[in-house]
């Protein structure tokens, strides 16, 4: 941290006039107008789940509350896990139980994941292929705590992990999708995890929207920018195309819910697609995530388009509230769409 953003740190935050946070802004939902909601999608699917399948077990570290799993716990006490705050031996004992037969799905933060319990998910279950389901709640920029808990290189760090499937849900759509998907999946898979009462966007934007593991969709077409986006992002990339619709400029959405394995043969052909300025969008560093991986697949394809990254820098993010820092660095609506008309 510099002497600048410290002292930035413990300034006072001006709120623009006629935004009034009721909650506290460090910890509040993201900003979801005009679409419904759903509570707990991933706690109740994992529940739907085990119903069906009695290898289901849940764990996590200490976190049940704030990962959507206390769900589970109360559903089915006698197949969860409190493994308290190690999240080594959570990931380790998950990584147990599968050898013995269960399907573990294991629950943390995912700054915890990536960066605490990283040697212990190689080694205990990436490096034996075993199907242990990692569910990380404060991807990226969701919390305005501070570096402890944004976990804005945590896609970065798990592409690079042999057999690691990696899913970035948009909404709570996605997040009922993938859960029996992951279910079905023959192997370890990280997954990012918005919780509470979470948005259903992608349905709204395309009705027959279905989670399909490895699988690009177009989710609104566009002949002037396309815009290849994962996680939250897509809800963003969404709400900025209606608004840029109203100055007549039209952008396709491109919702790439799978980061590893990335559909490059769907990305390829949209990219293709002459005269499209192509934009990617993930709320996650620019260094090794969705941008440098489409960016890659693009050119060892032969295809060079008109090319820009939306995304969070390569520093430590400061504390704050969420409206304040994605203004700050670049992910709200506002943001996506000024720097889509610069670009033009």
């Amino acid at each position: 941290m510099t002497f600048a953003s410290m002292a930035r740190k413990y300034e006072a935050r001006k709120v623009p006039e006629g935004e009034r946070q009721a909650t506290s802004a460090m910890i509040a939902s993201l900003a979801a107008e005009g679409y419904d909601t759903v509570a707990a999608p991933f706690g109740n699917a994992l529940v739907e789940a085990a119903q069906k399948d009695e290898r289901i077990v849940g764990l996590t570290a200490d976190l049940g509350k704030y990962t959507d799993l206390h769900v589970f716990a109360q559903a089915m006490p006698d197949r969860f896990y409190q493994m308290g705050m190690a999240e080594q031996v959570l990931m380790s004992a998950a990584a147990g139980l599968a050898r013995e037969g269960f399907l573990p799905f294991a629950t943390t933060y995912a700054v915890f994941a990536s960066r605490r319990a990283y040697d212990f998910i190689a080694m205990a279950i990436a490096e034996e292929n075993l199907p242990v389901k990692i569910v990380c709640a404060l991807p990226g920029l969701t919390t305005g705590y501070g570096p402890s808990h944004q976990a804005t290189e945590d896609l970065a760090i798990f592409r690079g992990l042999p057999n690691m499937t990696i899913i970035d849900p948009c909404d709570a759509d996605d997040i009922l999708g993938m859960v029996p998907a992951m279910c079905a999946h023959d192997g370890p898979v990280y997954a990012r995890l918005l919780r509470g009462k979470v948005p259903s966007v992608l349905k709204k934007h395309k009705p027959d929207y279905k989670f399909q593991l490895g699988k690009a969709q177009v989710i609104r077409d566009g002949r002037d920018v396309l815009v290849i986006s994962t996680g939250l992002m897509t809800m963003r990339a969404l709400d900025a195309a209606v608004k840029l619709a109203e100055d007549n400029i039209d952008v396709a959405v491109l919702h790439c819910p799978t980061i590893k394995p990335l559909d490059l043969a769907t990305i390829a052909a949209e990219a293709a697609k002459g005269g499209r300025l192509v934009v990617t969008a993930e709320n996650h560093t620019v260094v090794g995530g969705l941008g440098e991986a489409v960016a890659a697949g693009l050119l060892s394809r032969g295809i060079a388009p008109r090319f820009r990254m939306i995304g969070l820098p390569d520093q430590f993010l400061e504390a704050g509230a969420l409206p304040t820092l994605h203004e700050m660095y670049g992910i709200s609506v506002g943001k996506v769409i000024d720097q889509i008309k610069g670009w033009l």
